[in-house]
């Protein structure tokens, strides 16, 4: 026995080549028309780059439709509003809300000491309580 006559266990597997004529029809094996069945294509670095960062994500791929909440806290009606009565058209008036937001609702972080007259607006639980603790009304 000499070395060309050892052959490994194991056979090679013949790796299909693609595109060269032959027994695969005249498509080789790379379906019709178009970039991908040309010999040299390429993607566009821009586009592949472009490509690549796009999300890979599955399921709803919107936002809803609902606004979000705007959260007003009680410490910046105290400091923004001068006086006690507190609806959309004076929280537009004093910048802290915009005319897109729709949904408005005051929450308990700060602390007031006048009695504000709250009226259209969604109020958190601890909210309500310190503004009838300072006696004020909501209604």
């Amino acid at each position: 026995m000499r070395i060309h006559d050892l052959k490994p266990k194991i056979k090679t597997k013949n790796v299909k080549r693609i595109g060269r004529g032959g027994k695969r029809g005249t498509y080789s094996g790379r379906g019709l028309k178009g970039q991908k069945s040309r010999s040299g294509r390429r993607i566009k670095p821009a586009l592949k780059e472009a490509i690549t960062r796009l999300p890979k994500l599955r399921g709803i791929k919107f936002k809803t439709l609902r606004s979000k909440v705007k959260a007003i806290n009680l410490g910046d009606l105290e400091k923004k509003i001068k006086g006690n009565i507190v609806d959309r058209s004076i929280l537009l008036n004093s910048g802290l809300i915009r005319k897109s937001d729709q949904r408005i609702k005051i929450l308990s972080d700060g602390e007031i000491s006048r009695a504000f007259e709250i009226s259209g607006i969604a109020i958190s639980k601890k909210a309500r309580e310190k503004i009838e603790k300072a006696g004020g009304k909501i209604s």
